[in-house]
């Protein structure tokens, strides 16, 4: 027994002296390999997975092109109606004409053109670029009816998504034909089309190969950017809309054309979603166009690759029904009138607007909401 007792503690002696190095980072934590026992669960917890085996607590498919929230959230969205295309020069010409609006970039006199889009090199040596985007010159002169100066129109591009119009431009039309921005989550909800859940997620609005991009979506050929596009789309700048096939739910350039203007955000970093035609689809250079890519930028900023397109929400209504008031419970009835002062005095229409009856017991019956009776005759 003795000699029993003596060999194991010779054997606990040995265990604390000896550095671990082994898996079981609970309680044998490595002290030779330099890594903190976050790395080693992270490693463990993170570990190859294949499609058909197990996968940990809290993971979550992800790809470094994709520009979505991560990890991904699951929200709800309310029903809403959404442009299929984006608006074009000619409905924006139709607003401009019936309201006399003037854009931020007619008050301000200048907007944003690509260098490789200006009518006169010598423009490069004298016009002051963007200081995060050197390749956009601020161009004198240049709105949504001259995209790249004063030399140029948007003549043969009527059909062409507008551009050079800011936050507070796209709230206006939309304003004037009764509907309004869309917000981020709605714009992503009809983009990915179905294709939201953890199984069906795609990249892009047609699937995962990006080499058949040139055929879905209008964006920088080949070439060394931004002097040298090969335009295997058929297109250098913006492309009419409806050129390329939609996505499953119907909504045509979702990736690639024009960014587009989103409800929401501050007035310094109003969110554009979508990509443009400047943009790559491995992102090789400026944004990778995913259907995560995502922007910010300033409210009043104007450039030759934003524009927007107009969503709505259906009108509803709510459905009532009378319940008897019991006066002793719940108090007696009184009026209330449009500023929430409740009085005995009758106003003009308060019998249908409270609905106050009485049946047959001589009980009064007040007027309130169904439950989960909110319909519309919009959808």
């Amino acid at each position: 027994q003795l000699d029993h007792d003596e060999t194991h503690k010779a054997i606990e002696e040995a265990d604390l002296h000896h550095d671990r190095v082994g898996p079981d980072a609970h309680s044998d934590l490595p002290q030779n390999s330099g890594r903190t026992r976050e790395q080693v669960l992270f490693e463990r917890r993170h570990k190859n997975i294949t499609n058909q085996g197990p996968k940990p607590f809290g993971y979550f498919d992800s790809h470094e092109l994709d520009g979505g929230m991560i990890p991904p959230r699951v929200v709800r969205v309310e029903p809403f109606f959404l442009d299929d295309h984006l608006v074009t020069n000619q409905e924006f010409g139709k607003f401009i004409r019936s309201t006399y609006y003037e854009t931020e970039a007619e008050k301000y006199g200048w907007s944003f053109v690509l260098s490789s889009f200006l009518t006169s090199s010598d423009q490069l040596e004298t016009a002051e670029t963007d200081p995060e985007a050197e390749h956009w010159v601020a161009v004198e002169g240049a709105y949504w009816r001259r995209p790249e100066g004063p030399a140029s129109s948007y003549k043969y591009r009527e059909n062409h998504p507008v551009v050079h119009v800011s936050h507070r431009d796209a709230a206006e039309y939309c304003l004037w034909i009764g509907k309004r921005l869309p917000g981020e989550r709605e714009w992503e909800a009809a983009a990915r089309a179905g294709h939201w859940g953890p199984s069906n997620r795609t990249m892009y609005s047609w699937g995962e190969d990006p080499t058949i991009a040139k055929d879905y979506a209008n964006l920088w050929g080949n070439g060394t950017f931004p002097y040298v596009n090969h335009a295997e789309d058929g297109w250098r700048g913006t492309s009419p809309v409806k050129t390329y096939p939609p996505n499953a739910m119907g909504f045509y350039d979702m990736i690639g054309n024009v960014w587009e203007w989103q409800r929401g955000g501050k007035h310094k970093e109003r969110i554009v979603r979508g990509s443009s035609y400047v943009d790559s689809v491995d992102g090789s250079f400026n944004h990778a166009a995913t259907l995560g890519a995502r922007a910010t930028l300033h409210g009043t900023t104007t450039t030759g690759n934003v524009g927007f397109r107009c969503a709505k929400a259906p009108k509803r209504r709510t459905e009532h029904h009378y319940v008897h008031h019991d006066e002793e419970v719940h108090g007696e009835l009184a009026i209330e009138d449009q500023f929430g002062k409740r009085d005995a005095i009758p106003q003009r229409g308060w019998e249908d607007r409270f609905g106050l009856d009485f049946d047959e017991d001589d009980r009064p019956r007040r007027k309130v909401v169904k439950p989960r009776t909110t319909i519309s005759t919009e959808l």
